[in-house]
């Protein structure tokens, strides 16, 4: 009986010691042969050497012989692969060497936990450079496991048959490692972010197109190193409050096949109207959101709620462009503006879904703003309308680089609302871009707009990416749709100097030009810049002039739906028509410091609407060129000629170039000089000086 009961004991040991969890070191190829109490320590010893071997140390650091330490938290999953999930480094480029050093690992055997594949996370610290006799700091290491913990033997209770899957523990969100600046997401339209960028861009032999705007990561990573850049601004700050405030986005999260980010954004501004002794103020409160999942599929997105009052000339333009329906006015480049009280209140949403099937092409469908062309201003397509409805083809190969985009506007004027709805109408853009050599480029353009008239909607006549529009107009009748046609090119003179230019043929008659007679149906406009880059060989500095000149009647339409312009907001030049401008535009940049200063000359033909002499002289597109004043002898700036003189001087300071929080001044010197005063435009001067904080995520400019 003795040796029964003992018997039995000895098998009820072996089988708790059986059930006892066993979690065992992963194991290199080297120390498999080692005994289980020497596992852990050899390896480590063998993740040191192999460190050691892949890691080169910076050249530039060598001299300085200081020791530094690297941080890092990994992980060995499952599979045996060494996936990073932080690394933390004082200098950037030993960050960056020891991150070269690590994806080097080989795949070992998986650590295990009673028998079965597990995964284990590690903290430690590698001290640089790495000596022969060096050693890892170990701070912890920690298995997670799947193992089932006893069940309730009751039949009737469901959590007997539960399966202890624990999925939610397996959730990885921490490998945020700045994917935004390797994808597909779109970086907002700022004319200063986007003129560092175009420096590299536009370097002799490289095949980059850069009319059409906005450029994805992606696409800019090729050309201008984007991760080096955002490393280069970043300052040594250990707090999390420092880091989101100085460095990072304010929310980041990323796995193997997914990232996305959210930054809260302002554009705070203060300032005074000295001229008008009006004091000016925008308290603009946002989101942005900009994500990732897979490879192909990118979005982003922003909401912005707005107030704001404004120097005098701008709010004058707001309350022109007021509505049917009763708002007070329209925010030039933002949206319609509700009544609120003492300041205009404007909301303003965008949002995009930016899918990459293959290399070549790209598709999105969206609410955002587009700019096409190489200068400060467009004539073909700009982002002075407020954002609008898109879908948008783009295919990219050999030296081309071909968009296709589908619009829809709305005409939002007393006279054309029907049904207390504003009008709809809509647009197709055809753009191809040709790298002929690799310092000339030329581009053809069409675009055509049609009404949505006698329940005609989307037109699928218009559908075809490569049709040409005006065989397309002739066949739904002459008015019918506004069909434009044009050309761009660029020539890069070296790695700093590049010439581009616009021409634009609206309705285009060859007869009315031949004949020279100041036809009406000459109605076109051209464009011509020079941007230098590095001027004087200071580092970060660009320089641009550009002179802009478009006749009388370009753009408008005999039916006035027909215009190009959404929301009584010009889709090209913010001047609209009958018009020259020539501007000189300098930018410096250095770390995160900014400078801009701008002046811009220009002579402007108004109607003179003086109760005597109401007819169109050409500047006012959203008028119908049957009003015109005459069918030949029109001339540039006719009608109520105004001089154009304004000046703009600012400087910032880029708080975190992550979510592009900014500080900056500003002053804004505004002078309109008319032949007479009338509703429209009058004598006027305009000193206006304005501080800020905002968030730098969209072009919004005050020269017009």
């Amino acid at each position: 009986m003795r040796i029964f009961l003992a018997l039995c004991f000895g098998l009820w040991s072996i089988s708790l010691f059986a059930q006892k969890g066993i979690e065992k070191f992963p194991v290199f190829q080297t120390c498999e042969a080692v005994s289980e109490q020497m596992m852990e320590q050899c390896f480590y010893q063998t993740l040191y050497a192999l460190l050691r071997t892949n890691y080169e140390h910076p050249e530039e650091l060598n001299a300085t012989m200081m020791e530094e330490r690297v941080t890092l938290r990994f992980e060995v999953s499952k599979k045996g692969t060494f996936d990073l999930i932080r690394m933390d480094a004082m200098n950037p480029a030993v960050k960056v060497a020891m991150n070269t050093s690590f994806v080097k690992l080989p795949v070992i055997q998986a650590p295990s936990y009673n028998g079965s594949p597990s995964f284990m996370q590690f903290v430690l610290t590698v001290p640089v450079p790495l000596s022969d006799d060096g050693a890892l700091q170990v701070f912890s290491n920690t298995a997670a496991h799947n193992d089932q913990t006893h069940r309730k033997t009751n039949a009737l209770d469901s959590l007997a048959f539960a399966k202890a899957n624990n999925d939610y523990a397996k959730i990885v969100s921490n490998k945020y490692l700045n994917q935004e600046l390797k994808s597909n997401a779109l970086i907002p339209l700022s004319a200063q972010r986007y003129s560092v960028y175009e420096m590299a861009m536009n370097r002799i032999g490289n095949n980059a197109h850069t009319a059409v705007k906005p450029y994805t990561f992606s696409y800019v990573n090729e050309y201008y190193d984007l991760e080096a850049e955002r490393a280069s601004q970043e300052k040594e700050v250990q707090t999390w409050l420092g880091r989101k405030w100085w460095n990072e986005h304010f929310f980041q999260v990323a796995g193997d096949d997914y990232w996305f980010v959210v930054d809260p954004g302002v554009d705070l501004q203060l300032g005074r109207d000295i001229s008008e002794d009006i004091n000016t103020v925008n308290n603009t409160r946002l989101v942005q959101v900009n994500g990732g999942i897979g490879k192909q599929l990118t979005f982003g997105a922003s909401i912005q709620e707005s107030q704001g009052i404004f120097a005098g000339y701008f709010n004058r333009e707001i309350t022109r462009r007021a509505p049917d329906g009763g708002n007070p006015g329209i925010v030039p480049g933002r949206g319609i503006a509700e009544d609120g009280g003492d300041k205009f209140d404007y909301p303003v949403a965008t949002g995009y879904i930016n899918y990459q099937p293959s290399t070549y092409f790209n598709l999105q469908l969206g609410h955002g703003q587009h700019f096409i062309g190489d200068g400060y201003r467009s004539l073909v397509l700009s982002d002075n309308s407020q954002p609008l409805p898109y879908a948008k083809v783009n295919a990219k190969f050999w030296k081309l680089d071909y968009t296709v985009l589908y619009t829809s506007l709305r005409d939002v004027r007393s006279e054309v609302t029907a049904d207390d709805s504003f009008r709809t109408k809509f647009m197709v853009h055809h753009y191809l871009s040709w790298n002929a050599t690799k310092k000339l480029n030329l581009g053809v353009f069409e675009s055509v707009l049609w009404q949505n008239d006698n329940n005609r909607g989307f037109d699928f006549n218009y559908i075809n990416p490569l049709i040409f529009y005006q065989a397309i107009e002739l066949q739904t009748g002459s008015r019918g749709g506004n069909a434009l046609l044009g050309a761009t090119i660029k020539y890069k003179f070296t790695d700093h100097v590049t010439g581009y230019g616009q021409l634009v043929l609206d309705e285009f008659s060859s007869a009315a030009v031949a004949s020279g007679n100041g036809s009406y149906q000459n109605k076109s406009a051209y464009q011509l810049g020079l941007k230098w880059q590095n001027p004087f060989q200071v580092q970060g500095l660009s320089m641009q002039v550009e002179y802009n000149r478009v006749r009388p009647f370009t753009y408008s339409h005999n039916t006035v739906v027909l215009n190009y312009a959404n929301s009584n907001q010009a889709l090209a030049h913010p001047w609209g028509a009958n018009f020259y401008e020539a501007m000189v535009i300098a930018r410096y940049t250095k770390d995160r410091w900014y400078g801009i200063g701008k002046v811009i000359y220009g002579q402007r033909g108004f109607d003179k609407l003086d109760g005597t002499d109401n007819a169109f002289y050409g500047g006012d597109i959203y008028r119908s060129e049957d009003d015109r004043i005459a069918d030949v002898g029109n001339t540039l700036a006719q009608g109520n000629t105004a001089a154009f003189f304004y000046a703009h001087l600012e400087a910032g300071y880029i708080i975190n170039p992550a979510s592009r929080l900014t500080f900056y001044g500003q002053v804004i010197y505004r002078d309109m000089n008319p032949a007479f005063d009338n509703a429209v435009v009058r004598d006027e001067s305009t000193l206006w000086i304005n501080l800020g904080l905002r968030t730098d995520i969209f072009n919004w400019s005050f020269d017009r």
